[in-house]
């Protein structure tokens, strides 16, 4: 059965590395060519970008029939002297997605787009570079992911005028219909030195305003029902802030939690029971020649545990992002909701995980035993086998610390390594050969079964945040958009820097909803939620502003959810005029 935990384990793995894709998008693979080794000065030089999707995606083309959806744009810096004179996108193809009543002029999963540039003769012989930005939403036939971004450059050779060059993918130009459309509207090119993708965000200058504002409670996210969001809206109206295990406090006390939980693993059925067999593997307890000295190897086994969870958390932390990022992966919450309910069926004796075996099968050469170096590998390979137990609390702790590093808490790396050392504070005091430990027994059955409920629980929180988040992907973003224009009508403001100028003159609470039209959850909380009369009542001397997000990674929509630690759509922000 262990063969099974590890299976589920490393496809848990799978799913949280893709996390920041799912928030993102889809990627494309894009790859900027020329179509000569050089560009001679004062004539046309031709460039495309080509783009590959996944199989199984398309993109929206740059001119879609339905206004609510993202267009395939390109946004060209262009340097000094260097103009775009042209850009051709490829012919689209009619799809249908999923609930869409009207077909979908779409660009297929790989194409190009070529560019036409003008080098004035001033241009100095030498190499530019011209950098671009091509924002594009990926679809399949059920489902429009987040639209996303590719930072891409094209390197350009300048020759003077009489200077020869030599077409280099002449298969690639064959293809692009130059001439035949003129420029794209979707196509913005920035004078030198302005910010590349800073055009049409009306929104910008509202993040100026926002400094004559105090936020009132906490960000809250996701679907809730009347009754929760009543509940929040009351909390920061009153400054009530509800408390997790670790939200809300002091340092000390949730060092003191990560360590006492460190050394609460060690009372598990995976670690326990281990115990014993590990000391007499290192040559510890009553085999180490002296207390002095089986401390010390005691200490070694120890340190490697709480490195091995130090290190591992550390690199998780680092490479998994934020504590939004992962948790707005669906595949993330559904494996955890995979790899703790077979760690529950565990606990209850349903299905079988022991790893206490292999700790025995190991063998350790008498020359060996009693060296600090064999003490240490064996610590950390006991950390390692200790992990079907010791995987929820271990998960907790990480994901804790990511969400407190993503704020700028660098301390927070040290979380991981502290549970290990709680964890590690038993094996020197066994190793002096000390029986003050509890013994393994009946009353182990009661512990794992409490285990068992906790980690149950856990995991069907986990399942259901996953139906949601995969629920939230079907959405006709045309019912979204249009869900957003009635509320418009009912007052509401569409523009966030208009809807602070009012609450700033008129002394109102401001109440900021983010959505997007690729946002189910947004659409179900207007249909719903916001449709309450009580709600409704409760929101009657606020300004309410709708603020579109449609791409987290980019501004204004990026620095707004970043100011309120919005780690996913929709979000609710309370805003006071400062005084």
């Amino acid at each position: 059965m262990h063969r099974y935990f590890f299976l589920l384990a490393a496809a848990s793995l799978a799913f949280a590395s893709t996390a920041a894709a799912q928030l993102r998008g889809v990627k494309a693979d894009v790859t900027s060519v020329a179509e000569a080794d050089g560009a001679r000065a004062g004539s046309d030089a031709r460039v495309a970008l080509q783009v590959t999707l996944p199989e199984g995606f398309h993109v929206q083309s740059n001119k879609p029939r339905d206004p609510n959806l993202i267009p395939t744009a390109l946004t060209i810096d262009a340097p000094a002297g260097v103009t775009v004179a042209e850009i051709a996108f490829p012919p689209t193809v009619e799809t249908r997605l999923a609930g869409v009543a009207e077909p979908l002029a779409v660009f297929e999963r790989s194409f190009t787009i070529g560019v036409r540039l003008k080098v004035a003769s001033t241009v100095p012989a030498g190499d530019i570079r011209i950098p671009a930005r091509l924002r594009y939403q990926a679809c399949n036939d059920t489902t429009c992911f987040a639209p996303t971004t590719a930072d891409v450059e094209w390197p350009l050779h300048v020759v003077s005028a009489g200077t020869a060059v030599s077409v280099t993918h002449q298969d690639v130009f064959s293809r692009i219909a130059f001439g035949r459309g003129g420029a794209a509207p979707a196509v913005i090119a920035t004078a030198p030195g302005a910010p590349v993708g800073a055009a049409g965000a009306p929104d910008a200058d509202a993040i100026a305003r926002l400094s004559g504002f105090t936020q009132a409670g906490e960000t809250a996210g996701g679907y809730m029902s009347s009754t929760e969001f009543l509940r929040w809206l009351h909390n920061a109206e009153n400054g009530v802030k509800e408390r997790g295990l670790f939200e809300g406090r002091g340092p000390l006390a949730i060092l003191l939690i990560v360590f006492l939980g460190g050394l609460a693993l060690n009372l598990t059925p995976c670690v326990l029971p281990m115990i014993p067999i590990n000391l007499a593997i290192i040559g510890a307890g009553s085999q180490a020649g002296s207390r002095g000295r089986g401390f010390l190897l005691g200490g070694a086994y120890g340190a490697a545990m709480a490195v091995v969870y130090g290190v591992l958390g550390v690199i998780v932390i680092l490479t998994a992002g934020t504590f939004g990022t992962i948790n707005a992966s669906p595949w993330f919450n559904l494996g955890i909701f995979a790899l703790f309910v077979a760690l529950s069926l565990a606990m209850f004796d349903v299905i079988t995980i022991d790893f206490s075996r292999f700790a025995g099968s190991l063998k350790v050469a008498e020359s060996s035993r009693g060296t600090f170096v064999v003490a240490f590998v064996m610590g950390a390979v006991a950390a390692l086998l200790a992990g079907a137990c010791v995987a929820p609390v271990v998960i907790q702790v990480v994901l804790f610390s990511s969400n407190l590093y993503a704020k700028g808490n660098a301390a927070a790396l040290a979380l991981p390594f502290l549970l290990g050392v709680g964890m590690a504070i038993p094996w020197p005091i066994a190793g002096a050969g000390l029986a003050a430990l509890p013994k393994p027994g009946a009353w182990m059955v009661r512990v794992k079964q409490v285990f068992g409920v906790v980690i149950l629980a856990t995991a069907l929180y986990y399942g259901y945040e996953a139906y949601g988040l995969f629920a939230n992907r079907f959405v006709d973003a045309t019912e979204v958009a249009s869900s957003v224009d009635e509320k418009v009508k009912a007052g509401w403001h569409r523009s966030l820097a208009d809807g602070l100028d009012v609450a700033a003159r008129e002394g109102k609470p401001v109440l900021i909803d983010m959505w997007a039209t690729w946002c189910k959850n947004c659409l179900t909380m207007d249909k719903t939620t916001l449709t309450d009369r009580d709600v409704e009542a409760a929101l009657g001397g606020y300004v309410r502003v709708k603020f579109r997000a449609e791409d987290p990674d980019q501004e204004p929509a990026r620095s707004v959810m970043r100011r309120f630690d919005a780690v996913g759509l929709p979000a609710y922000v309370i805003l006071r005029p400062k005084s």
